[in-house]
C-alpha cells in the first residue's frame, strides 16, 4: 500500500515522504521535500496526494537532481480577505472607492498595529500592500472626499434596513496619546483609568444591538455631559430624523441636555443617580418604608430642577407622569434588585470598614466616604451610611416618554441595552486597539476615528451574522492559506482543509 509519510527532521522541519509498506516495514520512495509552516506541509501533502492518485504518471515530478527543491512561491489567506471585503460590500462600503483606505481597516480588523506596520501585516494575509506614502495620502483624502459621511450613511441604511433604529443608545469613552504636551484637541481631562496623559474624549452612537451609527471626537478635557447633544443633533441633521429614542447612562443626566433632547422633539431614557431616590421615593417611603421586593419597580416623577418640589404624601398611590400635569418634572421609574442589593452592601460594607479605619488612624486614604469632621476630630457619618443602607438595589432611570406609551418594564429593557454599546467601545479599544494614538494633526485623528469606525462597523456586522466575535474569525480563518510552491519546475497551488469554526464562518455568511 502507497501512502504519504511525514517524518520530523534533525532541523525541525518535517519532511513529507511517498512510503509503501513492505514485510511490515515502510519503504520511502520518494522524498517530496521538507516544510517548516502548515501552509508548506499543506502544499507538500497536496502535491503528494496528487502523485499517488496519478499513479505516478499525470504529475511527473522529476526529482532526480534536486529531491529537496520545494520553493513557496505565495502564501494567501484568501478566505479571510474574501470574507472582509464580502462584509465591506454587503454594507456598501465599496461607495469609497479607495484601495488604500480599505487596506487600512481590513490591517486593523486583521492585525491592529501602526500604519507603517500594517503593510507587514497585509502582505502576511497575501495584500499587496500600497506604497507608505499612499496610506499616507489616504488619511488626507479621508476628510477630504468626507469618507465619514458616506460610512455612517451606509451603516445607516444597513441598521434601518436590517434592525430598528427608533432606540439608539449613546456613551462616551477617552482614548490616550503617547505625547509629552497638550494642544487645542489633545488635553489632559478627566480618565476612568486615571491616566495624566494627553486625551480626546470620544462619542458614540449606536443602534440597540450595537452596530455604530455615529462617532465624534472632543477635547480631552470636555465634560461627558456636554457630548450627547452635539452627536445626537449632527446624527438627526444627517438623516433627516425627527422620532427616536436616546437611551444614555446616569453620567449625561443633566438638567440642559434633557432640555436639549426634549426641545428638539426627541425621546430619553437616562440613567438617575441614586442621590435623587430619597426625594423621587418619598411617598413610597412614607407609605411603605423602605421594604421592597425583588424585581419591584415604582413609576413616579422626578423634579426636572433641585428646587421644584411635589407634596405626593397625601394619597398612596404614585403621580402618573404627564407633560401638562407636570411641567417642572421628568418620568421616573425606580427598579429593585435583589442582586444589586448584595453588591451594593458589600460595597458599603468595605466603605464603612475603610471609614472606620481611617477614623482610628489605621489607614489614611483621602475623600473616604462616611468620614464627617468635627471640632472633636473625626467620626461616623452614621446619618448617611443609613440613608445609603436604605438605597441599597434601587437603581433609576428618568425618561419623557409617557407610561401609556412605553411600560416601566420596556423602559428598563431598553435601557439595559446600553451594554452593547459598551461592548462596541470594548471591541474598538480591544480587538481594534484604538489607543493608544500616535497622530498628532487633528485631521489624521479624525481620519484614524473613521478608520476604527468603518472597522468596527464591519467587526459587527460579521459577529452580528456567524456569532463568533471579530478575534475569533481572524483566529479561524487568518492561519487558512492558499500556498503556491514549485516543486521539481512544477508549480503547485494547494487550497487549505477547512475547520469546523471555518466552515461555520463561511456557511453563515452565503445564507
Amino acid at each position: 500500500m502507497v501512502f504519504l509519510r511525514k517524518v520530523t527532521t534533525a532541523s525541525g522541519a518535517t519532511a513529507v515522504q511517498i512510503a509503501e509498506r513492505k514485510n511490515r516495514r515502510d519503504v520511502v520512495l520518494e522524498h517530496l521535500g521538507s516544510a517548516r509552516t502548515e501552509a508548506e506541509l499543506a502544499a507538500l501533502m497536496s502535491a503528494g496526494r496528487d502523485k499517488i492518485h496519478a499513479g505516478q504518471r499525470a504529475l511527473d515530478l522529476d526529482l532526480s537532481q534536486d529531491p529537496q527543491a520545494a520553493v513557496v512561491q505565495s502564501k494567501h489567506s484568501r478566505l479571510l480577505v474574501e470574507t472582509l471585503r464580502s462584509a465591506w460590500s454587503t454594507l456598501g462600503f465599496d461607495v469609497v472607492e479607495d484601495e488604500a483606505f480599505f487596506q487600512l481597516v481590513a490591517a486593523r480588523l486583521i492585525e491592529p498595529t501602526s500604519m507603517s506596520d500594517s503593510r507587514r501585516v497585509l502582505a502576511d494575509v497575501g495584500v499587496q500592500p500600497v506604497h507608505r506614502n499612499t496610506f499616507h495620502a489616504a488619511l488626507q483624502r479621508c476628510g477630504e472626499r468626507e469618507y465619514r459621511d458616506r460610512i455612517a450613511a451606509k451603516c445607516f441604511k444597513h441598521a434601518s434596513t436590517s434592525g430598528d433604529i427608533s432606540l439608539v443608545l449613546y456613551d462616551v469613552t477617552t482614548l490616550y496619546f503617547e505625547a509629552p504636551k497638550e494642544d487645542e484637541l489633545r488635553k489632559v481631562g478627566f480618565s476612568k483609568e486615571r491616566r495624566v496623559d494627553p486625551q480626546i474624549v470620544v462619542g458614540l452612537l449606536v443602534d440597540r444591538n450595537g452596530f455604530p451609527l455615529e462617532i465624534g471626537c472632543f477635547e480631552g478635557n470636555k465634560a461627558e455631559t456636554l457630548t450627547i447633544v452635539p452627536i445626537i443633533k449632527q446624527f438627526q441633521a444627517r438623516h433627516n430624523l425627527a422620532d427616536m429614542v436616546v437611551v444614555a447612562d446616569a453620567g449625561m443626566l443633566s438638567m440642559a441636555n434633557l432640555n436639549a433632547l426634549a426641545e428638539a422633539e426627541l425621546k430619553f431614557i437616562v440613567g438617575s443617580r441614586p442621590k435623587k431616590a430619597p426625594g423621587d421615593l418619598a411617598n413610597h417611603f412614607h407609605w411603605n418604608g423602605d421594604a421592597f421586593s425583588d424585581g419591584q419597580l415604582i413609576d413616579t416623577i422626578t423634579p426636572r430642577h433641585g428646587s421644584t418640589k411635589t407634596e405626593t404624601k397625601r394619597r398612596r398611590k404614585e403621580p402618573v407622569w404627564d407633560a401638562k400635569e407636570h411641567p417642572g418634572h421628568w418620568r421616573a421609574v425606580w427598579s429593585y434588585s435583589r442582586k444589586r442589593a448584595v453588591h451594593d452592601n458589600y460595597t458599603l460594607t468595605q466603605q464603612e470598614n475603610r471609614a472606620r479605619a481611617v477614623i482610628a488612624g489605621d489607614a489614611s486614604v483621602k475623600g473616604t466616604r462616611f468620614i464627617k469632621s468635627t471640632t472633636a476630630g473625626k467620626k461616623l457619618d452614621e446619618e448617611s451610611l443609613e440613608k445609603a443602607k436604605q438605597l441599597v438595589g434601587l437603581k433609576g432611570y428618568v425618561t419623557n416618554i409617557p407610561a401609556s406609551t412605553m411600560a416601566a418594564p420596556e423602559v428598563l429593557s431598553s435601557y439595559h441595552d446600553l451594554w452593547h454599546v459598551e461592548q462596541s467601545f470594548r471591541m474598538s479599544k480591544t480587538d481594534l486597539q484604538a489607543r493608544p494614538m500616535f497622530h498628532h494633526q487633528r485631521d489624521a485623528i479624525e481620519a484614524h476615528l473613521t478608520i476604527v469606525f468603518t472597522a468596527l462597523a464591519i467587526a459587527r456586522y460579521l459577529q452580528d451574522t456567524t456569532g463568533f466575535s471579530i478575534r475569533k474569525i481572524i483566529q479561524t480563518l487568518r492561519p487558512l492559506q492558499d500556498v503556491t510552491i514549485t516543486l521539481a519546475r512544477q508549480q503547485i497551488t494547494a487550497k487549505p482543509d477547512l475547520t469546523d469554526d471555518a466552515r461555520h464562518v463561511l456557511d453563515a455568511l452565503t445564507h
